[in-house]
């Protein structure tokens, strides 16, 4: 499975960046840009997102499995990354330094835990109001954007949405596999606790990045994460919500800077 990628800057170590459920690796742009003036950035299109290939069902490994491949093919053992992943991205770069952690240098969490979590009917929302715009009808981005807005009122949230609504000729696509999402969303909040018995804890240093208004990481889980990552730190931004590196972009960037290093 070959990932759509962009990469950024020419020198320095590599930092990879791993985007959330409904989100594409030009999420990442921004922070990637800044980033790139002292290392080598990649921002990855995960499966069923973007530009990247939208298989038939979302399984965790799977999509693991084709990141591991992509920095392999880029001589990734002997230049392992420091791995950024949120949200759903954030279990994917989890996953890959268990799995794959001769690929992984060092390991950044934002706002996700190695847990199961029950509670998937905020984005189950989002998708009834995505599946629900009549696309063969809209002549414009901003019809869209009326059509969600009784069901998500957040401005910010449906332009994140959106920002996966593309032209195709005459009409509009999803650029997303929004239906098996859709059809997924319990796998995606899941956690793939007997497949993972055959692997050890990863022993790399990791930053577990916590939104102070979230509720995505939160002591209950602790015990969890030091199970898989006994070397974690804890860094949680004041102020923040689940999109924490969207919500506070500069303090984001200083702890992910001071992480990585030089």
């Amino acid at each position: 499975m070959t990932l759509h990628t962009l990469e950024l800057g020419e020198s320095g170590s590599r930092v990879v960046f791993l985007h959330g459920l409904f989100g594409q690796g030009r999420n990442w742009n921004t922070l990637g840009k800044q980033l790139a003036d002292t290392h080598r950035v990649t921002l990855i299109d995960l499966p069923h997102h973007g530009r990247s290939p939208q298989p038939d069902s979302f399984d965790y490994l799977e999509v693991t499995a084709a990141v591991a491949e992509l920095l392999s093919a880029d001589d990734g053992a002997d230049d392992p990354a420091t791995v950024v992943g949120h949200s759903m991205g954030g279990k994917i770069a989890m996953l890959l330094a268990i799995t794959r952690p001769e690929l992984v240098a060092k390991l950044v969490v934002a706002d996700m835990s190695p847990v199961v979590y029950e509670r998937v009917g905020g984005f189950k929302t989002y998708v009834d109001a995505m599946q629900g715009l009549d696309l063969d009808r809209i002549t414009r981005r901003e019809e869209a954007d009326a059509g969600m807005q009784e069901a998500v009122p957040d401005p910010t949230v449906r332009g994140f949405l959106l920002q996966n609504l593309r032209r195709d000729g005459d009409s509009w696509r999803w650029a997303m596999n929004l239906d098996v999402l859709g059809r997924d969303l319990d796998r995606i909040g899941a956690w793939p606790t007997e497949e993972l018995k055959a692997y050890e804890p990863y022993d790399g240093p990791v930053l577990w990045v916590a939104g102070e208004l979230s509720n995505y990481v939160t002591d209950e889980y602790a015990p969890a994460m030091k199970e898989w990552f006994p070397r974690y730190r804890k860094v949680t931004i004041k102020g923040a919500g689940h999109w924490v590196h969207s919500e506070k972009p500069e303090t984001f960037l200083a702890a992910l800077r001071q992480f990585v290093g030089d």
